[in-house]
């Protein structure tokens, strides 16, 4: 397996380390909390000094393959012998790099408020966390399993010194244990296990121990989150929380039936997390849960005086490698986060996330300043990358300036207070108003303007003129277009006598309706002949004049065809002529009858588009 491996280049790579004697560990006492997925590591070091020089530093040493996971490192002393005695204080942790150690060993050094002197000792309180250092085994399980992991250490404190006296405890989450590697002095009490005493180790003592337990704690993994702090001189601090979040525990295989999950949650889904609870500043006001899809019901927010707490549950039960994001939200009282100081205004606020349950492999805070903000700096309690940006929003000039901070590897021992300095100009507070001020007095000046001013085009300019024209060449057109519509009218008719002519024999009726239909269509003929006269006269009906006058030809030879037709059939009942022969007289005058017909509806058509 890997982790052996790994324990394996460990073992080697000390083997001809360089042993640093001013210093001797006259007592270790070491804790590993195995309970939850980040694995945390208090360590009592008495430290000695046993050379004649001073020394200002202790130097802590860590597994290549271990310190990549480090994720926290903090230390603190009690200077005299006892655990009540003297008082803590953090002290300065940085790595360091020490001649002739080899590149598998990582060492920090704890710098010492003051030179340890001959004969001299304190106590040094370290806590390490470490992230992503339990490892799944078997990586695959059904819903039906419980999640195993595998961890890894030394049962000897791997140091640069001489330890005279050191014991270990492991501290598991229950007393379910599959295997651990068991060395001289090693027993199990409950769900502990106790390894030593042992004395007198020499530098760089490893001892390899090996932990297979059953951890069913919930190994949420925000593999982003994005922390967005807006500050509003208004009143309020707005915080917006994206999570992308992955359940990094052991790969879930086979179906999932929600039916047994329902049913026995605790056996069919013991490895899966249903929700978490995000402990929220007191006073947070206007908490919202959403994803992609909108509002999500399931979540309950409960708080008092000292605290808001916020239980959410995402849309389904989160199984190992299954993965949800969502975002969350809540305002805040703008006294309780933002004072002043040095003629300076200064944010102070928590940086990690507010659940404790998820460790976050990239966290991102922006923090979002009233436009106008300058001399911008961040104070954080450790290392962070940090740069600057500009957000636009509503009523935005130049935008907001953004302090942004990110770090990778953050555990809930990061959700620390840090500090955005800026200066800000109170008479900034007035342009937003003052800008919907102006922008609602000229909206009403504007509108006062147009319906007090003649908007209208004068009656003596040009285009007014061409307007009129063009409005008096659409008129008569839509006159002659009627008159010809009224000229079809008569031609239906004139059918219409022929049919009844047919029908009745009635030649003397027949003759009168042609008749009178012929003057008709004269009258017609004279309300067409001013309308031509205008269109010629005018310019602007250059364009359409050519199909009026064309409509109109075609209406006059539709109508002396039509009249020879009705002649025709006239008088062949006069003359007593059979059917089939009057129909051979009037064939050919029919189809051009027909054929003119319809080219004077499509002119009618075409005029009608105009």
């Amino acid at each position: 397996m890997g982790f052996r491996f790994d324990l394996f280049i460990v073992l080697i790579a000390i083997l001809s380390v360089p042993v640093l004697s001013d210093l001797i560990l006259s007592k270790v006492e070491r804790r590993i909390d195995l309970t939850s997925q980040v694995v945390r590591i208090t360590s009592t070091l008495k430290v000695e000094n046993s050379g004649n020089d001073p020394v200002s530093e202790v130097l802590l040493a860590f597994p290549e393959h271990q310190e990549k996971n480090l994720a926290y490192l903090t230390a603190s002393f009690r200077e005299g012998k006892g655990k009540g005695k003297g008082s803590t204080s953090s002290l300065p942790v940085e790595v360091v790099r020490p001649q002739g150690m080899p590149p598998a060993l990582v060492f920090y050094s704890v710098s010492l408020p003051k030179g340890l002197g001959k004969g001299e000792s304190l106590t040094l309180d370290v806590l390490v966390v470490f992230t992503h250092s339990l490892k799944p085994f078997p990586k695959e399980i059904t819903q039906a399993d419980f999640q195993l992991v595998v961890f890894q250490d030394s049962g000897h404190y791997l140091s640069p010194y001489e330890v005279k006296f050191q014991s270990l405890s492991v501290k598991l989450p229950d007393a379910r244990i599959e295997s651990y590697t068991r060395l001289e002095n090693t027993k199990t009490v409950g769900s502990e296990i106790k390894y030593g005493p042992y004395e007198n180790h020499p530098p760089f003592s490893y001892s390899p121990i090996v932990v297979h337990f059953e951890q069913n704690q919930p190994f949420a993994v925000a593999e982003q989150l994005v922390r967005e702090i807006e500050i509003s001189h208004w009143g309020n601090v707005q915080v917006t929380e994206h999570y992308k979040l992955i359940h990094a525990g052991a790969q879930s295989k086979g179906e999932f039936s929600r039916l047994d999950y329902q049913a026995r949650p605790h056996v069919r889904g013991a490895s899966a997390f249903r929700h978490l609870v995000a402990k929220l500043p007191p006073r947070a006001h206007s908490v919202y849960f959403r994803d992609d899809i909108g509002n999500i019901s399931t979540s309950h927010l409960w708080g008092d005086l000292k605290k808001t707490e916020l239980e959410i549950e995402p849309r389904y039960p989160m199984f190992g490698g299954w993965r949800t994001s969502f975002f969350i939200g809540y305002g805040l009282p703008l006294q309780d986060f933002l004072f002043e100081s040095g003629g300076k205004r200064f944010l102070n606020i928590t940086f990690g996330c507010p659940m404790n349950e998820v460790v976050i492999d990239n966290l991102i805070v922006k923090v979002v300043l009233p436009e106008g903000s300058r001399d911008i700096s961040v104070s954080a309690p450790f290392a962070v990358k940090q740069w600057q940006e500009t957000k636009l929003s509503h009523l935005d000039i130049v935008g907001r300036p953004v302090a942004v901070l990110e770090k990778t590897n953050v555990v809930p021992e990061h959700n620390q207070h840090f500090q955005v300095y800026y200066k800000f100009n109170n008479i900034s507070l007035l342009r937003e108003p003052l800008m919907l001020i102006s922008g609602f007095f000229f909206l009403f000046v504007t509108c006062i303007v147009f319906m007090h001013v003649d908007m209208s085009i004068s009656k003596s300019s040009a285009s007014y003129v061409m307007k009129l024209l063009w409005e008096e060449i659409q008129a008569a057109i839509q006159q002659v277009h009627d008159i010809i519509s009224r000229c079809l009218s008569i031609h239906d008719k004139l059918e219409a006598s022929l049919r009844d002519l047919s029908r009745t024999g009635d030649v003397q009726a027949c003759k009168a309706a042609r008749k009178a239909s012929d003057g008709q269509l004269k009258e017609l003929s004279k309300e067409l002949r001013p309308l031509l006269a205008f269109l010629q006269s005018s310019p602007q009906a250059a364009q359409i004049l050519p199909k009026v006058e064309e409509l109109v030809a075609k209406e006059r030879e539709l109508q002396e065809k039509l009249m020879l037709k009705h002649t025709t059939v006239a008088d062949s009942y006069e003359k007593k002529s059979g059917g089939k022969e009057i129909e051979n007289r009037i064939a050919s005058q029919q189809q051009k009858i027909v054929a003119l017909r319809q080219e004077v509806d499509d002119l009618l058509d075409y005029i009608d588009e105009i």
